[in-house]
């Protein structure tokens, strides 16, 4: 505990010499744990956006020849499904709601289902517009899944989908745009495609901005998806997803709800599946681990000249402490006590870069969570990294202290003492 404690007073009684050799051990710390922050942030923004987007099982209609396709990349396409002009979604069934409300009752881990169609279009109110704004037309389940919070007005009613009224619901971003204000859009009529619509209601998207709806896009509003089928040319049941709770039964599920909509749609060019999303959280997470690795290789290198100006420093306290040395040797102390003394010091002064690194990384920390909280990115340092760079810095310590220290226990006392 002595040793320690004369390490340390030795460190501040060279306050600005001690720093500046510490600052290689800072910067490197800060940077690898900044890096390795930003790596699990970005881990974590992965797998919670997929799980997220798990929950809402898209299950859509894909042909035989794209299966055939997919399954073996050395097969052409070939007949009708590969003829110019035709798609799959052209060859698609047309899917009934009461089909997929059955699906969703019998199959066993769905807790709902919704239906969309989409277009884009220019929103136009008075002299503002909004270009390629994404308009979701939507059933009645919609929002009790999605659970959009309506900031003003009213979201749809049963009788909107029957009377075909032409309203829409515009997102508060646009909202914004258009009418400066959320109560403000209420009852105010938009143009689109050169119809008018009436606004009831304005909510808040929490996906919106997002690359989910595109990164050009203009906005967003929502419409029945039978209104959205009558006036855009879509069909009216186009996309389809099942609503789960435990994402861990997400493949299993997405299979069994394609296997009986293509049983009950009576679809014979293809067949309905859900994406298995496995393989691209993996390749997410290994390119995710490789840039963090990489950057932590190139932070790492600061460790390592850090460690040499440690070195540098502690050979330097030997040669102005060659007197104090052959005092302490001619009043006992042993070779083992003159080692310990000078490596714990090496030690305690890479352990204090690296506490002052952490420091520092926990600020960039800070201040990156909210520039990057709205992509879903918020950097995280766990209780392993902090232990490990703290071990690092110490071995550090230990690596380019040996040398400094053992030049001093091998002094000889008698010249140590002769030493101007």
């Amino acid at each position: 505990m002595e040793n320690w404690k004369f390490a340390l007073s030795s460190i501040l009684s060279h306050k600005m010499r001690s720093f500046l050799t510490m600052l290689g051990i800072i910067i490197g710390v800060a940077s690898v744990v900044l890096i390795m922050a930003l790596g699990q942030g970005l881990k974590n923004g992965i797998d919670d956006q997929v799980n997220k987007s798990q929950k809402n099982l898209n299950v859509y209609y894909k042909t035989k020849e794209e299966k055939k396709a997919e399954e073996d990349p050395n097969y052409y396409p070939t007949g009708e499904s590969s003829t110019a002009g035709e798609s799959s979604t052209a060859k698609a069934p047309d899917i009934q709601e009461a089909w997929v409300e059955k699906i969703a009752k019998d199959t066993k881990g769905v807790s709902g289902y919704y239906i969309t169609n989409s277009t884009s279009a220019t929103v136009a109110y008075g002299k503002k517009t909004a270009k390629n704004v994404n308009i979701t037309g939507i059933n009645k389940t919609y929002l009790s899944i999605k659970k959009f919070k309506i900031i003003a007005g009213r979201s749809f009613v049963s009788n909107d989908y029957i009377k075909f009224g032409r309203i829409i619901m515009l997102d508060s971003a646009l909202a914004q745009k258009l009418f400066g204000g959320d109560t403000e859009a209420l009852n105010k009529v938009v143009t689109l495609a050169n119809k008018s619509y009436l606004v009831v209601g304005v909510y808040k998207d929490p996906d919106a901005g997002s690359s989910l709806y595109g990164m050009t896009s203009g906005g967003n509003a929502i419409m029945t998806n039978t209104q959205v089928a009558s006036e855009f040319g879509v069909k009216e049941n186009d996309q389809i997803f099942f609503h789960i709770d435990d994402v861990s039964q997400a493949n299993r599920i997405g299979k069994e709800t394609g296997e009986k909509l293509t049983k009950i749609s009576g679809a014979r060019d293809g067949l309905y599946e859900n994406f298995n999303m496995d393989s691209i959280i993996e390749q997410a997470n290994m390119i995710a681990s490789m840039y963090t690795i990489a950057f932590g290789v190139i932070a790492g290198i600061s460790l390592f000249v850090g460690g040499i100006g440690v070195m540098n420093i502690m050979l330097v306290s030997v040669t102005e402490r060659t007197r104090e040395i052959g005092l302490r040797k001619a009043l006992g102390a042993t070779r083992g006590k003159i080692l310990n003394q000078f490596l714990i010091e090496s030690i305690v002064l890479t352990l204090l870069g690296g506490l002052i690194g952490l420091g520092l990384a926990y600020l960039g920390v800070k201040g990156l969570t909210s520039v990057l909280k709205s992509q879903n990115i918020i950097p995280a340092i766990s209780l392993q990294v902090v232990v490990i760079s703290l071990i690092f810095s110490a071995f550090v310590g230990v690596v380019f202290g040996i040398l400094p220290a053992n030049k001093a226990s091998k002094l000889d006392p008698i010249e140590a003492l002769r030493y101007e």
